[in-house]
């Protein structure tokens, strides 16, 4: 049914902020939820009764920001207008516990899903201007250049009499200029990226991924930014990575000596593959307090046994003389 959505907004309580509302508008069929999102615990879904129908509150009174009673409204969305930008607390990619009540969880995901629409009208434009939040791309102004040298009068022969040298420079400016052109990235394609798009290459640095994704390193930031990703996750990718074969070498050699310390070293192995799965599907996660210990210990033992063997290597010399 999120397809025919002709419009949703969502209040949020002014005394209890865990107190969640939505109005969601098929055509000319309106339907209110109300759903409580505890900080501690599960998002749930109340029996909710008509609260903004039966003040006789109408859609176009409704805009961001505004207060009904103790309720205020947190995000507006009409299918004739611009995408609105999603608050934090309502982002799917941001707050992965709206999985709790897909009735609201499932309309967010299918408008966060739209592709920006184009403004045309001049109508448009002036409501974007009124309405916070909205983005509206404003022409840049053209350069232009004279040729004509402003201290001779224009004349055929004159212009006829620039030398090859200016020629050549002018067309080597304006390949220059074309190349430029080309390589900026269409807005389209910008839009159209999403977040599975950029878990492709969350395991390559930020700068390759930019490269193999076709766009710039400053575009595909302010994108994570959109998504909720603070840093691109390589660095804590690589390094539980580094640390599930250090685990797999340790079970291969304790598999020979001990098959219960081999068991162990398995378990924790499969805990860290698990870890990383989870911050490929959501990576604004941090990696686990315990983790970050055996991560440190792991690395302490590889400096203590990188030191022994520099001293082994280092005393080897002296006993052969």
């Amino acid at each position: 049914m999120a397809h025919s959505l002709t419009s949703l907004a969502i209040f949020q309580g002014v005394n209890h902020k865990e107190t969640i509302r939505s109005l969601h508008v098929y055509g000319s069929v309106e339907i209110e939820r109300e759903f409580l999102f505890e900080r501690k615990g599960r998002y749930v879904e109340k029996k909710a009764k008509p609260l903004f129908c039966s003040e006789g509150i109408r859609r176009p009174e409704i805009s961001l920001g505004s207060v009904f009673g103790t309720w205020r409204c947190i995000f507006l969305f009409r299918s004739n207008h611009s995408l609105p930008q999603f608050p934090t607390l309502l982002c799917p990619s941001r707050n992965p516990k709206l999985v709790d009540v897909p009735n609201l969880a499932n309309v967010l995901k299918f408008i966060s899903d739209l592709k920006p629409k184009k403004l045309s009208n001049v109508s448009d434009i002036e409501h974007c201007s009124r309405v916070p939040y909205c983005n509206v791309d404003q022409p840049k102004p053209q350069k232009f250049v004279l040729k004509q040298d402003l201290n001779c009068p224009p004349d055929s022969e004159t212009e006829s009499e620039e030398s090859e040298d200016d020629q050549t420079e002018h067309s080597e400016s304006d390949v220059t200029t074309e190349i430029l052109k080309k390589r900026r990235t269409p807005s389209q394609h910008v839009a159209g990226l999403c977040l599975e798009d950029l878990s492709k290459y969350f395991g390559v640095p930020i700068v390759e991924a930019s490269r193999k994704l076709n766009v710039g390193l400053t575009v595909l930031k302010k994108k994570c930014r959109e998504f909720g990703i603070p840093r691109w996750p390589h660095r804590k990718i690589k390094s539980l990575d580094s640390l599930i074969h250090d685990l797999q070498e340790e079970a291969e050699k304790q598999q020979e000596e001990n098959k219960a310390a081999a068991m162990v070293v398995a378990k924790k192995q499969k805990k860290l593959e698990t870890e990383m799965r989870n911050i490929v599907e959501r990576p604004f996660m941090e990696i686990q307090i315990e983790t970050k210990r055996f991560r440190q210990d792991n690395f302490k033992k590889r400096h203590r046994a990188s030191k022994a063997k520099k001293n082994q290597e280092s005393l080897a010399p002296s006993s052969s003389t």
